[in-house]
């Protein structure tokens, strides 16, 4: 093996460089595994898509109302059970500080969505190679929810029969909750099990920690899920066990990353080359600059 060597006219031996090679082209299953620069206009149609998607799959499943405040008490017994019912404590007291409540109210209703979009967008720009790998933990988080929404419905504690919990939107006129008011009727009331409030969060949190550069910021990274379960609690719209299905569905979504990239998702590169497959380089092709043959070395 080695370039064929010819001999001319003047006697003088020279070698001919190699046959270029093939290129193989791996299979689509090998290039949707390997991370790659993503493209605007397909994000933002497969988040709007999803989106879409979530909402009328979760809003379709039944609300089972007897059912889901059956097991909306044996939740409670349970933690009473363990020692750790204390949901109403925290709803009376935090209703009492009218500005707390109210801004609790409407941190429910909206960071949820700004947060998480937030991170995406800053995904997309700084780091584009781990962009997909931690956009599927996030979609596959929410998919294993909604398995869960289905499975086990469960009425939140401002629904609760006979229950001491203050429905904190109601009184206070906001619009803190889709499941109050005339909002109710856009959104499952029992399917509150999973959190995906806590599930988003804690997204959000631990991806601003592992990547973030700025020590005051990766604080906040950690200080976001801390603080959401607080309002989730403190609102009547979760008990501290929906905060635990959060975070075992997110410990799913991490799991199908790995599994689909060989790698956990803040490990891969920050940025990739945009480069097609099967594409040659002209400077890898020897003499395609210069035009002149390779020669090798004397044997």
């Amino acid at each position: 093996m080695g370039n064929t060597t010819v001999t001319t006219q003047e006697g003088r031996k020279t070698s001919l460089p190699h046959p270029a090679t093939a290129v193989t082209r791996p299979g689509p299953l090998h290039r949707l595994r390997t991370p790659h620069r993503p493209r605007f206009w397909f994000e933002i149609l497969l988040i709007a898509v999803s989106y879409w998607t979530y909402s009328l799959v979760r809003n379709a499943v039944p609300e089972q109302k007897a059912e889901a405040l059956r097991n909306a008490d044996w939740i409670w017994r349970a933690e009473h059970h363990v020692g750790i019912a204390v949901e109403e404590s925290v709803n009376r007291a935090v209703n009492s500080v009218h500005w707390l409540i109210v801004g609790m109210n409407y941190y429910y209703a909206t960071l949820h969505f700004v947060v998480t979009l937030g991170v995406l967008v800053w995904l997309y720009r700084r780091h584009p190679g781990r962009y997909a790998a931690i956009r599927l933990v996030l979609f596959a988080t929410t998919a294993v929810a909604l398995v869960g929404y289905y499975l086990y419905p469960l009425a939140p504690p401002r629904l609760m029969n006979g229950g001491g919990f203050i429905d904190t939107v109601m009184v206070h006129q906001t619009w803190g909750s889709m499941a109050s008011g005339d909002l109710k009727h856009m959104s499952n009331q029992y399917a509150a099990m999973p959190s995906m409030h806590i599930g988003w969060s804690v997204w959000c949190g631990l991806t601003i920690f592992a990547l973030a550069r700025v020590p005051w910021v990766r604080v906040l990274g950690l200080l976001y899920p801390a603080l959401t379960l607080v309002v989730i609690v403190a609102t009547a719209n979760h008990f501290w066990l929906d905060a635990v299905g959060g975070v075992l569905c997110l410990a799913f979504g991490f799991t199908v990353a790995r599994l689909w990239y060989g790698r956990q998702p803040y490990a891969l590169p920050r940025t990739v080359p945009a480069r097609r497959w099967g594409a040659v380089r002209e400077d890898n092709v020897p003499g395609a600059r210069t035009g002149e043959p390779q020669r090798s070395a004397a044997p």
